[in-house]
């Protein structure tokens, strides 16, 4: 039961977004085993394609959340119908045909012929981590943004500006300005890995904090009937933290790639800063939360709002704070903590506020407005604890082989230390380790998207049934939405 019809936009978006998620998950295995068994699969899909797929499926699955996210909330927090529900359905056609094409040529043709296939000598702008696609799919992505900031904005144009709404443009143009910088690829590597950093961390350290603090407070008013008010004020301060941190925070990539020595305490002191705002949005879920003025029936929808929280601060906070000051990412820099502060981060702070809105819009679109039956609630809650379980297991092992990596390669003297290659043999132990919680986070993955298809008609039936049955404040903001639009108006 939708307020909106445009609203339906968004389902496909959450469809394909989950499909993604399931590829990137798929080739994270591969990758695994790739570290375990060298020439697992070789010389069919080697560990640098199958590395490139597993980067890029994540950035393109978590934007088409993003998409479908603010296809849902937008009309329904303007209180009008989407601008242009036809443009929304074409630009998905558009990128996910950009997006499966550019997987395809990295499966299927060498990178250095698919450089030249797609005539990146005109304009070159491959061969960059997570930058790798072809200057035609980074045109494709500018149209679609363009096109899809155009229609959420001329929606609010035409609206109610709320809060949310005006934060979500700021996050979603930022994402659209700052990718302009990918085609920027300057012949000195300084320069190059400087305003690379502009892409990469202005995304996920930056505008997209702007984009879950959004999502995450909509999704909060609606199941907890919080005035809107209160949940503002928490996402301004929120929201204002983030940038003041995130933007100077850059700094702690500066610290080995040339820039000047003031980096290293520019990076430093304000990464250090950056765990304040999701600790922020622990404290602000959890009372929001506690002082609801309603139970609603959709629990699940509320527990991911609840661990995209916690898991944030863990990874984004925790684990970002635990290498960042220069002294000690003198020797982490490039190891394994590294990567297990990028897993936990991404999952906790964007895959996960993706399955947030998708677990409370999805059962709606699909005629269920109290959300799914217990029985799909009780599948989707195990596959939630079977992920947050799986990716601490994966991020601990990084870490440990993180750890152990230093101190056989980074920490002794030269006459003491281990090559590269022996390091990573004794560390095989761990990798292990690490793939049997990979696997563990797939059965949970494979859980939730079971989840959506469990549960009898007449269950169903009789849920839908029941919504007619309660009072206007334990439904407000799950059919009509009354309630929050007067206070919004």
């Amino acid at each position: 039961m939708i307020k909106f019809e445009s609203q339906m936009v968004a389902k496909p978006y959450f469809i394909f977004a989950l499909t993604l998620f399931a590829g990137q998950i798929l080739f994270g295995l591969i990758m695994g085993l790739q570290y375990i068994i060298g020439d697992f699969l070789f010389p069919y899909i080697p560990f640098n394609v199958a590395r490139m797929i597993h980067t890029n499926l994540l950035l393109v699955w978590i934007i088409f959340g993003f998409m479908g996210s603010a296809y849902y909330l937008v009309p329904e927090e303007a209180n009008v119908e989407l601008h242009s529900p036809l443009l929304a359905k074409i630009m998905f056609w558009v990128f996910a045909a950009a997006g499966v094409l550019t997987i395809l040529g990295y499966l299927f043709v060498p990178y250095s012929e698919l450089a030249e296939l797609t005539r990146n000598e005109l304009f070159p702008t491959m061969g960059r981590e997570f930058l790798e696609q072809p200057t035609l799919t980074k045109i494709g992505i500018v149209v679609v943004c363009v096109a899809f900031c155009y229609n959420i904005g001329m929606t609010i144009l035409k609206g109610r500006k709320t809060v949310i709404n005006m934060v979500l443009l700021t996050g979603l143009v930022g994402l659209a300005v700052f990718f302009l910088f990918a085609f920027y690829n300057p012949e000195n590597l300084v320069l190059d890995k400087y305003f690379w950093w502009w892409v990469v961390h202005l995304w996920v350290e930056g505008v997209w904090e702007l984009i879950l603090g959004a999502i995450l407070a909509f999704t909060l008013i609606k199941v907890t009937g919080v005035d809107r008010e209160v949940i503002e004020k928490w996402l301004y301060v929120i929201i204002g933290l983030a940038l003041i941190s995130g933007l100077v925070g850059m700094g702690h990539h500066y610290f080995w790639i040339g820039p000047g020595e003031y980096w290293l305490w520019m990076g430093s002191i304000f990464s250090a800063l950056e765990p304040l705002p999701f600790f922020m949005m622990v404290v602000f879920a959890f009372k929001v939360v506690r002082e609801r003025k309603f139970e609603h029936a959709n629990k699940i929808a509320v527990t991911w709002a609840l661990g995209t929280a916690v898991m944030g601060f863990l990874g984004a906070g925790v684990w970002g704070f635990l290498h960042t000051l220069a002294p000690v990412n003198y020797f982490t820099h490039g190891t394994q903590i590294t990567a297990a502060h990028g897993h936990l981060s991404f999952f906790g702070a964007y895959a996960m506020i993706v399955m947030t809105i998708t677990s409370y819009a999805m059962p709606i679109m699909r005629g269920r407005p109290l959300g799914n039956p217990m029985s799909a609630q009780k599948v989707e809650r195990f596959s939630f604890w079977a992920m947050c379980i799986g990716m601490l297991g994966i991020t601990i092992m990084l870490t440990i082989a993180g750890a152990w990596q230093i101190a056989l390669q980074r920490m002794p003297d030269d006459a003491n230390a281990l090559s590269f290659m022996v390091t990573q043999e004794k560390l095989i132990p761990i990798y292990w380790a690490r793939l049997a919680f990979g696997v563990l986070f797939s059965v949970g993955l494979i859980a939730y998207l079971v989840s959506f298809f469990v549960g009898s008609k007449e269950a169903i039936i009789a849920q839908n049934n029941g919504v007619t049955q309660k009072a206007p404040q334990e439904i407000a903001g799950v059919c009509c939405g009354a309630c929050d639009e007067s206070k919004a108006s």
